[in-house]
């Protein structure tokens, strides 16, 4: 079981609304924005520069950090169901990971977490970033088990179902957040994720099931 980060763990509304801030533009305003662009299919940092052409999203996040605003989140930004699922699929023997999109600083602050996991690793700890199937090949390497059976869970089918179920994953595409609600229509979501949830707390049930039909 290997999990997303962003949107599936963590709910990343206050981080936005920091970038928001940082930008000296409403939060409701850039949320809108942000929100515009992914239903373009576009990349989510085209956003920034909507407010600000040129802008250097790497640059300006070691500029917030020497301003003492770096990127932070807590225990109140984890997903209420985080926890509980992780617990419960750990105590069924499942090895539990997590593998997102995220800087080394993130990687560092979710180590500091100590969420039930056997490992946490970034696409900065990787030097490479989904939707770039080497990332779910790396994923492979680490894991300590088959390619097939591993579960991919994420909150995008651009970034993580279908890259993941490319290299061989099954997949799970959890309907939260704004990737999630954004292209939950899209008729590939039906077609390539292995299951559909609304919540982390499924995943014991679904996989049994899914466990069981294989057999």
């Amino acid at each position: 079981m290997v999990f997303d980060v962003g949107e599936c763990l963590v709910d990343e509304s206050r981080e936005y609304g920091t970038w928001a801030d940082w930008l000296g533009v409403p939060r409701h305003t850039f949320s809108a924005v942000f929100g515009a662009v992914i239903a373009q299919g576009l990349d989510y940092r085209e956003t920034f520069q909507v407010f600000r052409p040129g802008f250097d999203l790497t640059e300006e996040r070691v500029r917030r950090i020497e301003a003492g605003q770096g990127e932070w989140f807590g225990e109140s930004d984890l997903y209420p169901d985080v926890r509980p699922a992780l617990s419960e699929l750990r105590a069924a023997g499942f090895w539990v990971g997590i593998a997102g999109n995220q800087t080394a600083r993130a990687g560092e602050i979710l180590r500091e977490m100590k969420l039930p996991s056997d490992m946490v690793a970034t696409s900065d700890d990787w030097g490479v970033a989904k939707p770039d199937p080497k990332f779910f090949r790396r994923l492979t390497d680490v894991a300590p088990c088959r390619h097939d059976e591993i579960l991919y869970v994420g909150d995008r089918l651009d970034n993580d179902i279908r890259p993941a179920a490319s290299v061989g994953l099954y997949t799970a595409l959890i309907r939260r957040g704004p990737w999630g609600l954004i292209q939950q229509s899209d008729p590939e979501a039906e077609k390539i994720a292995t299951m559909r949830i609304d919540s982390l707390r499924e995943l014991p049930d679904r996989i049994s099931i899914l466990n069981a039909a294989m057999h």
